[in-house]
């Protein structure tokens, strides 16, 4: 267990580094047209550089403002589009400066919530990329190589493929494989996968899909924070709030461009600018709140014509082939949900639980009262860094599953 020195070391981190970003909330603007001229020159690969095997480097730069005692880079690597084709996924690698124990370090791939839906919003362009990544300075205190997936379609090339699953978990388990080729990383095959809400559901499919696609790596656990598993259960119960439609909105702004899912008959033309509008709005900050809560009360106003998008082909399949199933019985899992989430709602959360326990998984349900969902990870981070902890010194699984450990 970490030592309360060690408790203090990192709140104080912590606030030094959001004190330190105050001043940059006033230059949002500026920093936005810095970003896509970095998208330009880093994140674009011409065909000829993206060819080559998943979770290998195309290329990598050092940044400045790393966290303490650590080396953080910038990377764009290459991972599997929706088409089984070679695509381009950016993200961030950050190594402990320490030396490497003997046998190397192990990787806890980190897999964000939802930042925005177009190139612009990718978190290795935020202002507070590092203040985003929940328990990162735990975890670079264990010494643990931490990865941060952009996934497809965020810094690189959009559109972005909000919510699905698969394209999701290939770029969390390839950021991995490209934590190897990282300059001195020292890593080894033992990785464990840590997500919040929209990186609950990357995490859960990585996970899913590591067996098959990336059979060389060890998942030691999976944890996952208030875990978009259920989608049409939580669409359904969403779309009474402005928050909720804003999901939906992204949801159907993504994959009619991606699938060529017709909005026709199924969002109300007037609203289709307001939904446009929100796309192009990223999601960093307490700031960026505002206009998407002013795109929400407008979609309260007008939004869908039908009644419930879930019975619709193809949303109706769209929906159940990204939500996710059951995993590998062999890899742990720890779920942390607040009781007060409004957006993924416990309930949801706790019949997934049930439904992993009754297909063997050894899981661990943790309620957090009084939590929303936007805290959810923040809140659980000490104990999803513990818990992973636990699983690299191969301690035995808890599980409250009935008759578990």
């Amino acid at each position: 267990m970490p030592s309360q020195n060690s408790s203090r070391t990192s709140a104080s981190w912590s606030r030094r580094l959001y004190l330190a970003a105050l001043p940059a909330l006033g230059l949002m603007a500026a920093s936005a047209v810095d970003s896509r001229a970095l998208a330009e020159s880093f994140y674009s690969a011409p065909h000829h550089e993206i060819a080559g095997r998943p979770g290998s480097i195309i290329r990598q730069e050092a940044l400045i403002g790393s966290p303490p005692d650590s080396t953080a880079y910038r990377v764009l690597y290459r991972s599997t589009g929706l088409r089984g084709e070679t695509i381009a996924v950016s993200g961030l690698v950050i190594v402990p400066n320490a030396p490497a124990p003997i046998g190397g370090r192990p990787v806890v791939a980190w897999a964000h919530p939802t930042t925005g839906i177009v190139p612009h919003c990718a978190p290795s362009l935020a202002n507070f990329k590092f203040q985003q990544m929940q328990g990162l300075r735990e975890l670079l205190n264990r010494g643990y190589v931490v990865t941060a997936t952009d996934y497809p379609g965020l810094g690189t090339s959009g559109p972005h493929p909000y919510l699905v699953g698969r394209s999701e978990g290939y770029a969390v388990l390839d950021s991995i494989r490209a934590a190897r080729e990282v300059a001195q990383t020292g890593t080894i095959h033992r990785a464990a996968l840590w997500g919040h809400s929209q990186g609950g559901q990357a995490v859960l499919y990585a996970a899913k899909l590591a067996g098959s696609y990336a059979p060389e790596l060890e998942i030691a656990g999976v944890a996952a924070a208030a875990p978009a598993t259920d989608l049409g259960a939580l669409l359904n119960e969403d779309m009474a709030t402005p928050g909720g439609k804003n999901l939906l909105a992204m949801t159907l702004w993504s994959w009619s461009r991606l699938f060529g899912a017709s909005l026709d008959g199924i969002v109300d033309p007037r609203a289709i600018p307001t939904v446009d509008r929100l796309a192009e709005v990223c999601l960093e900050s307490p700031i960026d709140i505002r206009p998407r809560a002013r795109a929400g009360r407008e979609l309260q106003q007008r939004f869908l014509l039908v009644r419930n998008l879930t019975e619709l082909k193809p949303w109706r399949t769209l929906l159940a082939e990204n939500t996710i199933g059951a995993l590998p019985r062999e890899v742990p899992v720890l779920i942390l949900q607040g009781t007060n989430d409004d957006t993924v709602r416990p309930d949801v959360t706790r019949r997934y639980a049930s439904r992993l326990c009754a297909n063997g998984s050894r899981v661990q349900l943790t309620m957090m009262p009084d939590v929303g969902h936007g805290m959810a990870a923040f809140r659980g981070a000490r104990s999803a860094t513990d818990w992973i902890a636990q699983r690299f010194a191969r301690r035995p699984v808890p599980s409250n599953c009935r008759g578990g450990a």
